[in-house]
C-alpha cells in the first residue's frame, strides 16, 4: 500500500500537476478518459425518514445535485444507458464509465437488494469499469462493507462518505444527526478492503474559522482517505439554508476566500490523496448564492494560479500522523441499531428503481 501511494504521488508530480487531480488519476489507472454517470435508485436518508431524525440536511435538495431527480425517476438500467449515450455524444473519446449512485444515502436499504442494484449497474454495459457509492458514515455496517469488498474483487469501487466537517457544531447545524466519531468508526472499518474511500468536505460552514477547516484537513491525512471532494457551501431553492440566505441571516464564503482556503487545505493533505473536486455547483435555476460557484473552470484556474504564486503543491505542509492509517486497528461496528435494522434484514424496498 505504501508503495502504491508513493507511485501515485510521483505520477502526478512528474506530470507537472499542482495537485493530484481526479481526471488524470483515472486516465493513469484505466488508460483513457473515464466519465461518471449519475444514477438515482430512489434511496432516502435516515435523517429524512426518522431513523435518526427528520428534516434532512439543511443544505440538501437532491434535485440540485442529480439530474435524475429533476425528471420522472427512471429505472436504474435506463438511467445508466441514457447517461452513457449522452456522455458519448458529448465527448468523442471516452474509454469507460463509472456508475455513480449519487443522491441521498446509497447504502440505506436491505443489503441483499443493494447487491442486486449494484451488480445490475456493473453488468449493463461492458464499458462500465466501476462503481461509486455516496453514503453517510453511520450507514456503513460491516455487511455493506463486505458486499463492496466482494464487488471490488472484479471492478473498481469507491465508497464516498459525507464527512463534511469534523466539528460537532457544524454537523448539528446541518442536521446531520451523526457525530465525527461515526466517521472515524466507518473509515477504520472500511480501510484495507480493496475499495477506495472518498471523503466529502464542505468549506464555509457558518461558525467555522479558517483554523477549524484546517483541522478537518489534518484529519483527512490522519484517517487516510484515498480521495477527497471539496465543496463550497452553496444555497439552493427549497432548502432551509436557502431560506436563511434569502432572509440575509447567513453570508456565504466569497470566491477569493474560498480559493485561498482550498489551497491551504490541499497543502495540508497527503500528496497521494486524489482530489476529485475543488468546488461545488448547482443548476442556475436552483442556485441562490454564491453565483461565482457557477464558474467551475475559472475557480480551478484561480486555485492553480494561487499554487503557482505561492510556489507550493498539494501536500507541501502535510504533517504525517504518528500512527499511519494502515496501522490503525479495525474497530467493532458501531452503526446505530435504528439504521442497521433497515439494512441487515431480508426484504425489499419497493421504491428502489431497478429495472422493469
Amino acid at each position: 500500500m505504501i508503495e502504491q501511494q508513493f507511485d501515485e504521488q510521483l505520477a502526478w508530480q512528474s506530470e507537472k500537476l499542482l495537485f493530484n487531480a481526479f481526471g488524470a488519476s483515472l486516465k493513469r489507472k484505466f488508460g483513457g478518459r473515464i466519465q461518471r454517470v449519475s444514477i438515482d435508485a430512489g434511496f432516502t436518508c435516515p435523517n429524512v425518514d426518522g431513523a435518526v431524525t427528520r428534516g434532512g440536511c439543511n443544505f440538501c435538495d437532491n434535485r440540485s445535485f442529480s439530474p435524475s431527480r429533476r425528471v420522472r425517476l427512471k429505472q436504474v438500467s435506463e438511467q445508466l444507458a441514457n447517461g452513457i449515450a449522452s456522455v458519448t455524444e458529448r465527448y468523442s473519446k471516452v474509454s469507460g464509465f463509472i456508475a455513480y449512485f449519487q443522491p441521498a444515502t446509497n447504502t440505506y436499504a436491505p443489503v441483499d437488494q443493494l447487491e442486486e442494484v449494484f451488480e445490475l449497474a456493473l453488468s449493463i454495459d461492458p464499458r462500465v469499469v466501476g462503481l461509486a457509492v455516496g453514503t453517510r458514515p453511520d450507514c456503513a455496517p460491516d455487511s455493506v462493507l463486505e458486499l463492496l469488498e466482494r464487488l471490488a474483487e472484479k471492478s473498481s469501487v469507491s465508497l464516498e462518505y459525507g464527512m463534511q466537517t469534523i466539528h460537532q457544531p457544524g454537523l448539528d447545524w446541518m442536521n446531520r444527526a451523526h457525530d465525527h466519531a461515526s466517521m472515524v468508526n466507518a473509515i477504520d472499518r472500511s480501510r484495507g478492503r480493496g475499495f477506495e474511500c472518498c471523503g466529502h468536505v464542505i468549506l464555509g460552514i457558518p461558525g467555522e474559522t479558517h483554523a477549524m477547516m484546517m483541522e478537518t484537513a489534518a484529519e483527512v491525512g490522519r484517517l487516510g482517505f484515498d480521495s477527497i471532494k471539496l465543496h463550497n457551501l452553496y444555497a439552493v431553492q427549497g432548502t432551509p439554508l436557502g431560506e436563511e440566505v434569502l432572509r440575509g441571516e447567513i453570508e456565504l464564503m466569497g470566491k477569493e476566500d474560498y480559493v485561498q482556503t482550498v489551497v491551504d487545505f490541499l497543502e495540508r493533505i497527503p500528496p497521494e490523496t486524489i482530489v476529485e473536486r475543488v468546488s461545488g455547483e448547482a443548476p442556475p435555476n436552483y442556485l441562490i448564492e454564491p453565483k461565482w460557484c457557477l464558474e467551475k473552470s475559472a475557480i480551478r484556474l484561480a486555485i492553480e494560479r494561487e499554487f503557482v504564486r505561492r510556489g507550493t503543491r498539494q501536500g507541501d505542509h502535510h504533517n504525517p500522523p504518528k500512527v499511519a492509517p494502515s496501522e490503525r486497528p479495525r474497530p467493532a461496528d458501531e452503526t446505530p441499531e435504528s439504521i442497521r435494522s433497515q439494512i441487515d434484514r431480508r426484504s425489499r424496498l419497493p421504491v428502489l428503481k431497478m429495472q422493469e
